[in-house]
């Protein structure tokens, strides 16, 4: 691998991982003022090192496997599961992808429908019947919530005029998306909550159910994979929300930080959900999306379709 390369990866997953570190600390310490109580507040100044000491204690415990799972499959799924996290980040504009794609969207829709296989393959994997079942859940929650994402992407694509995710911040330089599309953010932002399995949609670790679903067999450094996966999901979906609805300043000197202060509302608004609604049943998971989203989007999807021209000035790319 040229130097260069490997320089320009690692300083795109060493911000993401110390980002997924210190996201943890902050969903602990807003939960607990949320909940009247302090949080971590032991291990360093004000708790500042509490990831640190977590992730160092999950990758030096044993890690135990079941003696009857497919040991290679028990291993490869969780690795798959990070992997596939960072992979995402490679066209993300911040401000400079890592790979610049011309169809960077599509690239990202196709690889986070990969995330499926890691989850099915680890319950399967586990050898375990509340594994498995927990990996059903999981699965059918995920392909379920991908049909409106997708159906979602389609109509910004149309309105924006282009794939390229450097296009969205060019169409919104005069009007951000989420003014004139409210009902798609609306639906997009809790889609990205069943997406990234967070409350009120933890169904696939419904602990009451469950015994904490498809990552039940899992310990030490294979289930802190499975954490880091899940958390760099929730800082990209929210990074993925500003760029598509609203659009960081265009000033090349405000775009970072522009795009940090938006996606680091959107991820508090996520704790904020967390700690206000309890969990759904599942029957009401899945008719949310199949009997009111489904229906809204499909409509809308076709009006957009008819639309003659974007909200960029260039003819929709169909």
């Amino acid at each position: 691998m040229n130097p260069f390369n490997l320089i320009n990866l690692l300083t795109l997953i060493i911000p993401i991982l110390l980002a997924v570190a210190f996201l943890t600390l902050t969903e602990r310490k807003i939960l607990g003022y949320m909940q009247l109580r302090k949080g971590p507040n032991i291990v360093g100044p004000t708790g500042l090192l509490q990831p640190i000491a977590e992730g160092l204690k999950l990758f030096i415990k044993e890690p135990i496997r079941p003696s009857t799972s497919s040991q290679s499959m028990f291993i490869f799924t969780p690795t798959l599961a990070l992997t596939l996290a960072l992979t995402l980040w490679t066209p993300m504009p911040m401000p400079t992808p890592l790979l610049d794609l011309n169809l960077g969207i599509l690239f990202m829709l196709a690889m986070s429908s990969l995330a499926v296989y890691s989850i099915l393959g680890s319950g399967w994997s586990s050898n375990s019947k509340y594994a498995l079942i927990g990996a059903l859940r999981a699965v059918a929650q995920t392909i379920s919530y991908e049909v409106t994402l997708g159906l979602i992407l389609l109509c910004v694509i149309l309105l924006s005029g282009g794939f390229t995710l450097y296009n969205f911040m060019y169409s919104q330089e005069m009007m951000w998306l989420i003014i004139p599309a409210w009902p798609l953010a609306t639906m997009w932002y809790i889609s990205t909550l069943a997406e990234t399995n967070r409350a009120p949609f933890d169904l696939t670790e419904g602990e009451s159910e469950l015994v904490s679903g498809f990552n039940v067999e899992y310990a030490g450094g294979p289930f802190a994979l499975f954490f880091l996966a899940e958390y760099s999901n929730i800082l990209l979906m929210n990074t993925l929300s500003t760029i598509i609805f609203l659009a960081p300043s265009q000033h090349s000197n405000f775009i970072s930080t522009d795009l940090m202060i938006k996606s680091t509302l959107l991820t508090s608004l996520f704790l904020w959900v967390r700690a206000s609604y309890p969990r759904f049943r599942y029957d009401q998971l899945m008719h949310l999306v199949w009997k009111n989203f489904l229906p809204l989007i499909l409509p809308m999807t076709l009006l957009y379709i008819s639309l003659p021209i974007s909200i960029s000035g260039l003819p929709p790319q169909t």
